[in-house]
């Protein structure tokens, strides 16, 4: 829904090379989609024993308040589209993050859109995140909808994965990373924007009895 990548990816680049470390804009594929915790796993595996887990750990919520406070993540184009037709049609919805609840509750009310969303699951509530169906099955649970009847869209494979655990159906908007054969063959469909999405869904909407 919001462009948060890019600023994530330079606070974490800005972060590593504070500890003596380099994450290339290549390697920043793998962190996409990912919980704080994966990431930091994810960085011990890359980097090994030696790397220093706290000390990063303080340099990147230090980078990423800076780079937050420089400016505000823009709406993917298509967004404000797409939730005025789910109002119509009543559909709940719900938001399933990698985030924080506090970091995720800064974003959406900074763009206004708390109050779109009838429920928010986030990283910080499941044992598990991404590619972990945990946040999934959480919202799903709060919206009172079985798994099956719920539509995930994403822009990660570390998402596509979890929402495909988690028995769901998946749109995939592609972000920064295209989608591999193996990820997008788990989805139902794939978009190049979520102006597209608002469109087949009221082509789905329409076409039923």
């Amino acid at each position: 829904m919001l462009d948060t990548e890019p600023f994530y990816r330079t606070a974490w680049q800005r972060a590593a090379r504070e500890c003596g470390y380099e994450i290339s804009d290549e390697l920043w594929f793998d962190f996409i989609g990912r919980t704080r915790a994966g990431g930091e796993d994810l960085m011990m595996n890359l980097f090994g024993a030696g790397f220093p887990l706290e000390t990063f750990h303080a340099a990147s919520l230090l980078t990423e308040n800076a780079v937050f406070a420089e400016a505000v993540p823009s709406k993917k184009p298509g967004l404000d589209q797409l939730l005025a037709f789910l109002d119509l049609c009543r559909v709940p919805r719900a938001v399933a993050t990698s985030t924080d609840r506090q970091r995720a509750t800064e974003h959406l009310s900074n763009r206004q859109l708390l109050d779109r969303f009838d429920v928010v699951a986030t990283a910080d509530e499941v044992a598990n995140g991404k590619p972990a169906p945990d946040l999934f099955l959480l919202a799903a649970k709060r919206l009172g909808v079985d798994p099956p009847n719920c539509l995930v869209l994403e822009d990660s494979e570390a998402g596509v994965l979890a929402a495909h655990r988690a028995g769901m159906r998946i749109f995939i908007v592609p972000d920064l990373k295209s989608p591999s054969e193996a990820i997008e063959s788990m989805a139902q469909g794939r978009f190049n924007s979520l102006a597209e999405v608002e469109s087949e869904l009221r082509r789905l909407f329409t076409s039923r009895p």
